[in-house]
């Protein structure tokens, strides 16, 4: 029941109540990313939904503009600024998706809805992720630590996709928040783990 019926009425009402209550933030933050970022304020990029279906998430921006003499963007390390990297340590460049749960193209919890471009470099094993909504939150924080290798995310969403249930999602919830923590103090802002698509490429994996 809660599954197929409480999960979702749970995503409209927190993220709704989230979105009221954390609007005086969200102007903060649209101020702040328009002096030191710049436009747009807002980041999108189209993403792997439920049933695989594809929709456009929205993050705050946490990179700048800063291009090379030819007019080409540096690397994601050279266009982060000190803004950036707590915007993306707190995970406050995120709070866009609470409206991606509200329009139901997302949960709370979560796998982490990936690039649309990475969808053939999924396994045939860890396509069940697609079965739910992904998260704002993912489940990969059951592992407490900051980042995890792509086996180990996996590992856990199929796992998750298996078991919900609102004490996994409050689980869930509760190591995330420790993490965040950890999150601050280690920097991980400036920490850069490649895309599926080029971690499979670079571990030889073909296309089926």
């Amino acid at each position: 029941m809660y599954r197929y019926f409480f999960k979702r009425f749970f995503d409209i009402l927190l993220s709704l109540i989230a979105i009221v209550i954390l609007s005086p933030l969200y102007l903060i933050i649209v101020v702040c990313v328009r002096i030191w970022m710049g436009s747009p304020i807002l980041f999108s990029q189209e993403r792997i939904g439920k049933g695989e279906k594809i929709f456009k998430m929205y993050k705050f921006r946490s990179m700048t503009n800063v291009k090379d003499e030819n007019g080409n963007l540096l690397n994601e390390q050279q266009r982060l600024n000190k803004f950036g990297i707590m915007l993306r340590s707190t995970s406050l460049d995120e709070l866009p998706e609470l409206f991606s749960i509200l329009m139901g193209n997302m949960s709370i919890v979560g796998p982490r809805p990936l690039r649309a471009c990475d969808l053939p470099y999924f396994k045939e094993n860890e396509r069940v992720r697609h079965s739910v909504r992904g998260g704002l939150i993912p489940p990969d924080g059951l592992s407490l630590e900051p980042i995890t290798t792509y086996e180990e995310q996996f590992e856990y969403e199929v796992d998750y996709v298996n078991n919900i249930s609102l004490w996994l999602d409050l689980k869930v919830i509760f190591y995330t928040l420790i993490i965040l923590f950890k999150r601050v103090n280690e920097n991980y802002g400036i920490d850069e783990r490649p895309h599926l698509k080029e971690y499979r490429i670079k571990q030889g994996f073909e296309i089926k």
